[in-house]
Protein backbone atom coordinates (compact mmCIF):
# COMPACT_ATOMS: atom_id res chain seq x y z
CA UNK A 1 0.00 0.00 0.00
CA UNK A 2 0.92 3.42 -0.66
CA UNK A 3 -0.74 6.50 1.31
CA UNK A 4 -0.51 9.43 -0.14
CA UNK A 5 -3.26 12.75 0.71
CA UNK A 6 -2.28 14.36 -2.74
CA UNK A 7 -2.81 10.97 -5.07
CA UNK A 8 -6.92 11.69 -5.19
CA UNK A 9 -6.14 15.57 -6.83
CA UNK A 10 -3.21 14.28 -8.72
CA UNK A 11 -5.19 11.88 -10.67
CA UNK A 12 -8.06 13.60 -11.12
CA UNK A 13 -5.90 15.94 -12.82
CA UNK A 14 -4.08 13.57 -14.54
CA UNK A 15 -7.34 12.45 -15.97
CA UNK A 16 -8.67 15.31 -17.20
CA UNK A 17 -5.39 16.35 -19.39
CA UNK A 18 -6.67 13.39 -21.17
CA UNK A 19 -9.68 14.60 -21.52
CA UNK A 20 -11.07 11.01 -20.21
CA UNK A 21 -14.31 9.85 -18.27
CA UNK A 22 -13.45 8.05 -15.07
CA UNK A 23 -14.85 4.79 -17.25
CA UNK A 24 -12.28 5.65 -19.74
CA UNK A 25 -9.81 5.68 -17.53
CA UNK A 26 -10.98 2.55 -15.67
CA UNK A 27 -11.12 0.70 -18.89
CA UNK A 28 -7.08 1.86 -20.17
CA UNK A 29 -6.08 1.16 -16.55
CA UNK A 30 -8.14 -1.85 -15.33
CA UNK A 31 -9.13 -0.51 -12.39
CA UNK A 32 -13.12 0.08 -11.32
CA UNK A 33 -14.43 3.48 -12.15
CA UNK A 34 -16.03 3.33 -8.74
CA UNK A 35 -11.93 2.47 -7.12
CA UNK A 36 -11.00 5.50 -9.32
CA UNK A 37 -13.49 7.94 -8.32
CA UNK A 38 -13.08 6.99 -4.37
CA UNK A 39 -9.36 8.23 -4.60
CA UNK A 40 -9.90 10.92 -6.52
CA UNK A 41 -12.15 12.24 -3.53
CA UNK A 42 -10.12 11.47 -0.87
CA UNK A 43 -12.26 8.20 0.60
CA UNK A 44 -9.54 6.07 -0.23
CA UNK A 45 -5.97 7.17 0.65
CA UNK A 46 -4.09 3.68 0.43
CA UNK A 47 -3.77 2.38 -2.44
CA UNK A 48 -1.75 -0.83 -3.31
CA UNK A 49 0.78 0.04 -5.32
CA UNK A 50 0.03 -2.72 -8.35
CA UNK A 51 -3.00 0.06 -8.89
CA UNK A 52 -0.65 2.97 -8.85
CA UNK A 53 1.63 1.67 -11.55
CA UNK A 54 -1.78 0.95 -13.90
CA UNK A 55 -2.78 4.42 -13.45
CA UNK A 56 0.60 5.80 -13.64
CA UNK A 57 0.88 3.76 -17.23
CA UNK A 58 -2.48 4.64 -18.78
CA UNK A 59 -2.38 7.93 -17.86
CA UNK A 60 1.76 8.11 -19.04
CA UNK A 61 2.82 10.20 -15.85
CA UNK A 62 5.15 8.26 -12.89
CA UNK A 63 4.30 7.15 -9.76
CA UNK A 64 5.27 10.17 -8.33
CA UNK A 65 3.81 12.85 -10.09
CA UNK A 66 0.03 10.49 -8.21
CA UNK A 67 1.81 10.71 -4.75
CA UNK A 68 3.01 14.31 -4.87
CA UNK A 69 6.35 13.01 -3.54
CA UNK A 70 9.02 15.36 -6.22
CA UNK A 71 8.82 17.15 -9.07
CA UNK A 72 12.00 15.52 -10.84
CA UNK A 73 9.23 12.73 -12.20
CA UNK A 74 10.31 9.83 -14.27
CA UNK A 75 8.52 10.75 -17.64
CA UNK A 76 8.49 13.80 -19.50
CA UNK A 77 5.38 15.90 -17.99
CA UNK A 78 5.83 18.68 -19.81
CA UNK A 79 3.66 20.48 -22.44
CA UNK A 80 5.66 23.09 -24.20
CA UNK A 81 3.34 24.88 -26.91
CA UNK A 82 3.56 27.57 -29.06
CA UNK A 83 0.94 30.09 -30.06
CA UNK A 84 1.41 32.38 -33.64
CA UNK A 85 -1.41 35.55 -33.73
CA UNK A 86 -1.94 37.93 -35.58
CA UNK A 87 -4.36 40.35 -33.40
CA UNK A 88 -5.17 41.13 -30.01
CA UNK A 89 -8.47 39.68 -30.37
CA UNK A 90 -7.10 36.42 -31.68
CA UNK A 91 -4.28 36.57 -28.45
CA UNK A 92 -7.53 36.51 -26.66
CA UNK A 93 -9.25 33.80 -28.29
CA UNK A 94 -7.17 31.58 -26.96
CA UNK A 95 -5.15 32.60 -23.87
CA UNK A 96 -8.37 33.57 -21.93
CA UNK A 97 -10.24 30.46 -22.38
CA UNK A 98 -6.77 28.34 -21.41
CA UNK A 99 -6.64 30.68 -18.38
CA UNK A 100 -10.34 29.98 -17.15
CA UNK A 101 -9.86 26.18 -17.42
CA UNK A 102 -6.81 26.58 -15.23
CA UNK A 103 -9.27 28.71 -12.75
CA UNK A 104 -12.05 25.64 -13.02
CA UNK A 105 -9.43 22.94 -12.32
CA UNK A 106 -7.67 24.85 -9.43
CA UNK A 107 -4.23 24.91 -11.23
CA UNK A 108 -2.00 27.34 -10.21
CA UNK A 109 -1.85 29.82 -13.39
CA UNK A 110 0.82 33.17 -14.20
CA UNK A 111 1.75 35.24 -17.16
CA UNK A 112 4.79 36.36 -17.94
CA UNK A 113 4.31 39.20 -20.77
CA UNK A 114 4.75 42.87 -21.69
CA UNK A 115 2.65 45.53 -20.34
CA UNK A 116 0.37 45.96 -22.83
CA UNK A 117 -0.90 42.46 -23.31
CA UNK A 118 -1.42 42.18 -19.10
CA UNK A 119 -3.61 45.23 -19.79
CA UNK A 120 -5.86 43.30 -22.46
CA UNK A 121 -6.02 40.24 -20.48
CA UNK A 122 -7.08 42.09 -16.66
CA UNK A 123 -10.03 43.75 -18.92
CA UNK A 124 -10.79 40.73 -20.45
CA UNK A 125 -10.92 38.46 -16.99
CA UNK A 126 -12.57 41.45 -14.95
CA UNK A 127 -12.83 40.02 -11.58
CA UNK A 128 -11.02 36.46 -12.15
CA UNK A 129 -7.69 38.31 -12.98
CA UNK A 130 -6.76 38.67 -9.60
CA UNK A 131 -6.77 34.54 -9.28
CA UNK A 132 -3.91 35.00 -11.59
CA UNK A 133 -0.18 35.81 -11.33
CA UNK A 134 0.87 38.19 -13.63
CA UNK A 135 4.98 39.03 -14.08
CA UNK A 136 6.72 41.64 -16.55
CA UNK A 137 8.50 39.52 -19.58
CA UNK A 138 11.16 42.82 -19.31
CA UNK A 139 11.98 41.75 -16.02
CA UNK A 140 11.55 37.71 -16.22
CA UNK A 141 13.33 37.67 -19.54
CA UNK A 142 16.72 39.37 -18.57
CA UNK A 143 18.83 36.36 -19.67
CA UNK A 144 18.00 32.75 -20.54
CA UNK A 145 19.64 31.52 -17.61
CA UNK A 146 17.31 33.69 -15.35
CA UNK A 147 14.44 32.89 -17.21
CA UNK A 148 15.05 29.17 -16.88
CA UNK A 149 15.71 29.62 -12.94
CA UNK A 150 12.55 31.55 -12.57
CA UNK A 151 10.30 28.92 -13.85
CA UNK A 152 11.84 26.18 -12.52
CA UNK A 153 11.95 27.64 -9.16
CA UNK A 154 8.09 28.44 -9.31
CA UNK A 155 7.09 25.25 -10.77
CA UNK A 156 9.03 23.27 -7.57
CA UNK A 157 7.69 25.65 -5.03
CA UNK A 158 4.21 25.53 -6.37
CA UNK A 159 3.99 21.35 -7.07
CA UNK A 160 5.64 21.02 -3.58
CA UNK A 161 2.07 23.62 -2.39
CA UNK A 162 -0.07 20.88 -3.92
CA UNK A 163 -0.61 22.25 -6.75
CA UNK A 164 -0.94 19.23 -8.87
CA UNK A 165 -0.32 21.18 -12.26
CA UNK A 166 1.08 24.70 -13.39
CA UNK A 167 -0.83 26.67 -16.30
CA UNK A 168 1.93 29.33 -17.83
CA UNK A 169 1.48 31.42 -20.46
CA UNK A 170 5.10 32.76 -21.43
CA UNK A 171 5.65 35.40 -24.10
CA UNK A 172 9.63 36.02 -24.62
CA UNK A 173 10.71 40.00 -25.27
CA UNK A 174 11.71 39.81 -29.16
CA UNK A 175 11.12 43.57 -30.31
CA UNK A 176 14.15 45.12 -30.76
CA UNK A 177 16.50 41.64 -30.57
CA UNK A 178 19.14 41.70 -32.84
CA UNK A 179 19.42 38.51 -35.02
CA UNK A 180 22.35 37.26 -32.69
CA UNK A 181 20.39 38.03 -29.36
CA UNK A 182 17.05 36.31 -31.21
CA UNK A 183 19.14 33.48 -32.09
CA UNK A 184 20.41 32.88 -28.39
CA UNK A 185 16.18 33.11 -27.22
CA UNK A 186 15.27 30.86 -29.68
CA UNK A 187 18.21 28.03 -28.28
CA UNK A 188 16.36 29.07 -24.80
CA UNK A 189 13.13 28.18 -26.08
CA UNK A 190 14.10 24.54 -27.31
CA UNK A 191 16.81 24.05 -23.75
CA UNK A 192 13.50 24.63 -21.64
CA UNK A 193 12.69 21.19 -23.19
CA UNK A 194 15.66 19.77 -21.88
CA UNK A 195 15.79 22.00 -18.89
CA UNK A 196 12.25 21.53 -17.23
CA UNK A 197 11.01 18.13 -18.92
CA UNK A 198 9.71 16.58 -15.85
CA UNK A 199 7.69 19.64 -14.79
CA UNK A 200 3.63 18.90 -14.26
CA UNK A 201 3.12 22.30 -16.26
CA UNK A 202 1.77 23.55 -19.16
CA UNK A 203 3.88 26.69 -20.95
CA UNK A 204 2.53 28.11 -23.99
CA UNK A 205 4.69 30.72 -25.51
CA UNK A 206 2.66 33.58 -27.41
CA UNK A 207 4.22 35.13 -30.92
CA UNK A 208 3.41 38.33 -32.09
CA UNK A 209 3.53 37.59 -35.84
CA UNK A 210 3.15 41.37 -36.32
CA UNK A 211 6.17 42.31 -34.17
CA UNK A 212 8.13 38.76 -34.39
CA UNK A 213 10.38 38.11 -37.57
CA UNK A 214 9.34 35.46 -39.88
CA UNK A 215 12.36 33.53 -38.98
CA UNK A 216 11.82 33.61 -36.01
CA UNK A 217 8.54 32.35 -35.98
CA UNK A 218 9.61 29.75 -37.89
CA UNK A 219 12.12 28.35 -35.93
CA UNK A 220 9.44 28.24 -33.08
CA UNK A 221 7.59 24.95 -34.45
CA UNK A 222 11.38 23.60 -34.39
CA UNK A 223 11.57 24.14 -30.71
CA UNK A 224 7.95 23.73 -29.09
CA UNK A 225 6.44 20.12 -29.89
CA UNK A 226 2.53 21.23 -29.66
CA UNK A 227 1.10 24.05 -31.22
CA UNK A 228 -1.68 25.92 -30.44
CA UNK A 229 -4.84 26.17 -33.36
CA UNK A 230 -8.12 27.56 -33.69
CA UNK A 231 -9.76 23.81 -33.12
CA UNK A 232 -7.48 22.14 -30.69
CA UNK A 233 -3.90 21.65 -29.58
CA UNK A 234 -1.81 19.83 -32.55
CA UNK A 235 1.88 18.09 -32.97
CA UNK A 236 4.23 20.15 -34.59
CA UNK A 237 5.78 18.60 -37.78
CA UNK A 238 8.60 20.65 -38.20
CA UNK A 239 9.93 19.78 -34.35
CA UNK A 240 13.32 19.22 -33.70
CA UNK A 241 14.84 17.02 -30.38
CA UNK A 242 16.84 19.96 -28.38
CA UNK A 243 20.01 17.85 -29.12
CA UNK A 244 19.52 18.12 -32.79
CA UNK A 245 18.37 21.83 -32.91
CA UNK A 246 21.24 23.20 -30.30
CA UNK A 247 23.90 20.94 -32.37
CA UNK A 248 23.22 22.35 -35.58
CA UNK A 249 22.58 26.33 -34.15
CA UNK A 250 25.17 26.92 -31.85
Amino acid sequence: MVTSSSVGTSLRSARERARWSREALAYHSGLSAAAIAQIESGRRQDVRLASLVALARALNVSIDYLVGGRTSVERNLLEHRVLIYESDDQYLDFIVPFLREGMIRNDCTLVVTARRQTRLLRQALGDDAARIEFTDSATWYRSPAEALTNYRSFINAQFERGSPWIRVIGEPVWAGRSQPEAATWTRYESMLNLSLASSPATIICPYDARVVSAGTVADAYHTHPQVVTADDVSTSLTYREPEDFLLTTS
